[in-house]
């Protein structure tokens, strides 16, 4: 199906199945469709299954949108607990659209947890209250995790009520808006169809490398957690510096307790060095980072709290965040409080589910589930960025029953194309503009886009450019940091950065004392620097008597 068509098809208001290879434009035809949906002012809720999928399409994720955390069920007790929410309650009244984007880590008792809030608020026992659903995905993924007995038609949303009930139109995109001599993509689709050529594999091992010695630029993906323990806990070794240990706190039932370690993606006990490379394992959108967010320790704070620079170059603090299981009138009968950060040079695949990373390296040596080394190389961009450490024949397999449900995907896809008209589905947009409670006004219209386009603007300004707005406006260093909710010490770094760009703002209030600015010019005149490292030699010279903040500061009014 062409994207036209599927477009033409979300715009008249059925429940809607986006589905195709990589590169088939399903993101296009979905932030085309919120802009319509913008345009013309109907509530649309933009959510994913992961947190990284969710800042992808600027949403959030479905377990938090419809309030049923990590829940399997939700009973009407705890409903009407949420009722009582009146933020929650206005939030379910308003939506008209539902998107769900990565549907295919959504397990499937989840997705009908998310059809019974919706018939609970709207009091509308139609498939998800009456609201139009968008599921977007592909289910040559990993199976949702599950309980061990699980198969995957026990885990797979399509085999839910809540899918078949919602009589969900397949839109299979088929146009390929990647590069055609893209090797990477032709190896993901021949892996999908299940017939692996000799070229193939052939390609593949010719990317294999048994050795690596620069890890710092690769993140290595492996398929057993026991692989990834001894390449996080060696890579730790290895830096030279003490470390610091966070142990988690626990508390409740012991039993549930154990649920939660299990479940919970932060370690029990976490040991961590400056410069180590972690991982967030948390969504806090709030302060802008999410569950897969890379970086590595930059230092601590007062409260001995990890700050964390990101890839981005952002940097935040890693504050304790706790993981409770709650009874339905929401009191928590096991809790388990730790920072949000694992050990990152290494992490399973499945961990490795909706990123995007620029290279890896990985090893499909041990793969035991089927799927798996699809997953791994689809995390990359093209084949040149991919490094093999091995491969065998179960990595280059998919689970059968996705392959099978695929193919039928296909297959209504097709009789959906033949059998809706591109022209009277137009038609029918009208209608669903009026039953959504949106505008078909053209000046109204006019002033929604002009409104999305003032506040994309807005949304597209880095983080340097926000910090900059702050310093015009003559706020102090603690002000700013208050604002953007991060450290002083990362606000210092940004005033670094605007002051190469913006050098004849005033910068004197980020002055530190002329005592403090007399030390560090003089230990940056007398010592020898190696390439990049400034603030610790700084820091030792003076054995520790300056911290490093103030030391940035200094740095930022010498020559």
């Amino acid at each position: 199906m062409q994207q036209s068509k599927a477009l033409a098809i979300l715009k008249s208001g059925r429940n809607v199945f986006l589905t195709g290879s990589a590169g088939a434009g399903k993101t296009y035809v979905l932030n085309q469709y919120i802009n319509y949906l913008k345009q013309h002012g109907i509530p649309v809720a933009i959510t994913a299954s992961t947190g990284i999928a969710a800042t992808h399409m600027n949403g959030q994720t479905i377990h938090s949108w419809a309030g049923i955390g990590i829940k399997d069920y939700v009973s009407d007790r705890y409903l009407a607990s949420l009722r009582d929410k009146k933020y929650f309650r206005d939030k379910m009244d308003k939506v008209k659209v539902l998107i769900i984007d990565e549907i295919s880590m959504l397990h499937r008792n989840q997705l009908d947890a998310v059809d019974y809030v919706l018939k609970f608020f709207k009091q509308n026992d139609e498939p998800f209250g009456g609201v139009q659903v968008i599921f977007s995905g592909d289910f040559f993924q990993l199976p949702p995790i599950g309980e061990e007995w699980e198969e995957s038609k026990d885990k797979f949303c399509f085999m839910s009520d809540a899918w078949v009930q919602s009589k969900v139109h397949i839109c299979y995109l088929t146009e390929q808006y990647r590069q055609t001599n893209n090797a990477l993509n032709d190896i993901l689709n021949e892996i999908r169809s299940g017939h692996i050529s000799q070229k193939t594999v052939d390609l593949l091992e010719s990317r294999i490398e048994y050795f690596m010695d620069e890890i710092d630029s690769q993140t290595r993906l492996y398929t057993h957690n026991m692989d990834v323990d001894r390449i996080n806990k060696g890579q730790l070794i290895n830096i030279d510096s003490s470390s610091k240990t966070f142990e988690a706190k626990v508390a409740g039932n012991p039993a549930l307790v154990e649920v939660l370690k299990k479940s919970v993606l932060a370690e029990e006990v976490l040991e961590l060095k400056i410069g180590a490379k972690v991982m967030f394992v948390r969504n806090n959108f709030e302060v802008g980072f999410v569950n897969g967010t890379l970086g590595n320790v930059s230092g601590y704070t007062e409260k001995n709290e990890p700050i964390i620079r990101t890839q981005d170059g952002e940097f935040f603090v890693a504050k304790p965040e706790t993981w409770a299981i709650e009874d339905e009138s929401g009191k928590a009968l096991a809790s388990f409080t730790q920072v949000p950060l694992r050990l990152a040079w290494a992490i399973t695949i499945h961990k490795s589910q909706g990123m995007t990373l620029d290279s890896a390296f990985i090893d499909l040596s041990k793969a035991f589930e089927k799927g798996q080394g699809y997953v791994a190389l689809s995390r990359l961009r093209d084949l040149n960025s991919l490094m093999l450490h091995g491969l065998n024949q179960t990595a280059l397999e998919i689970d059968s029953l996705a392959m099978k449900a695929d193919k039928r995907f296909q297959v209504l896809s097709n009789e959906v194309d033949e059998f809706l008209d591109e022209k009277e589905l137009q038609n029918s947009w009208a209608a669903f503009i009026r039953y959504s409670g949106g505008t078909l006004d053209k000046k109204q219209i006019a002033k929604n886009i002009e409104k999305n386009k003032t506040k994309e603007k807005g949304q597209k300004k880095s983080t340097y450019e926000i910090t900059l707005g702050y310093v015009k406006e003559g706020l102090s260093l603690e002000q700013i940091a208050e604002k953007r909710g991060l450290t002083s010490s990362a606000i210092v770094d940004h005033i670094g950065k605007i002051k190469e760009i913006e050098p004849n703002l005033d910068y004197s209030k980020f002055k530190p004392s002329d005592k403090i600015l007399d030390k560090v010019r003089f230990a940056y005149s007398e010592i020898e620097f190696e390439e990049n490292k400034v603030l610790k030699p700084i820091y030792d010279y003076y054995n520790g008597e300056i911290g490093y903040e103030d030391i940035k500061k200094a740095l930022l009014f010498i020559d």
